[in-house]
């Protein structure tokens, strides 16, 4: 007996397939909650997208992978969707927030600016310290999650994570 594609609940599926994901945001101004039900796939967001961000994932599913750049909140890949899967350009793009972790050259107290130099908001800044080099801070209220931080940095310390 053979099932179709259509008798599949992909929201089921998610659990098994995208959880290693969970955490890391879909695309800007996507309605979550409608996500896997809704997106068909299709891929007009990844080719419309200027950055080319957008990238496959598991189940086919697009998602944003910021190791190829930034986002610039464009809109373009909620233009050409054809499914009701993103809010107006007016709400915010979502609530992700950049994260630091220990393998950060600076926290091996190794000089790297990499991504507070990219950071257009100037959410990440360094502190200084004595006896260290300067620590990373990210000021979550000025992060954007547009991850900028992410392509820059030599050892992958840097995802974009939900809130």
């Amino acid at each position: 007996m053979s099932v179709s594609n259509s008798q599949i609940n992909i929201s089921r599926r998610q659990l098994f397939t995208r959880r290693k994901d969970a955490d890391k945001p879909n695309l800007p101004w996507v309605k979550n909650q409608l996500f896997t039900d809704v997106c068909t796939q299709c891929g007009k967001c990844s080719n419309a997208c200027p950055e080319k961000i957008i990238k496959s994932s598991d189940g086919g599913f697009p998602r944003v992978d910021f190791h190829q750049g930034e986002c610039t909140f464009c809109y373009q890949c909620a233009e050409v969707c054809p499914e009701p899967l993103f809010h107006p350009k007016t709400e915010p793009a979502w609530q992700v927030k950049a994260d630091i972790s220990d393998a950060c050259l600076a926290k091996r107290n190794v000089d790297c600016r990499s991504c507070g130099d990219s950071c257009e908001p100037q959410a990440i800044r360094f502190k200084l310290a004595v006896g260290v080099v300067a620590q990373p801070q990210i000021d979550i209220d000025s992060c954007t999650g547009c991850g900028a931080c992410v392509s820059v940095c030599p050892t992958n310390a840097i995802t974009i994570k939900n809130l």
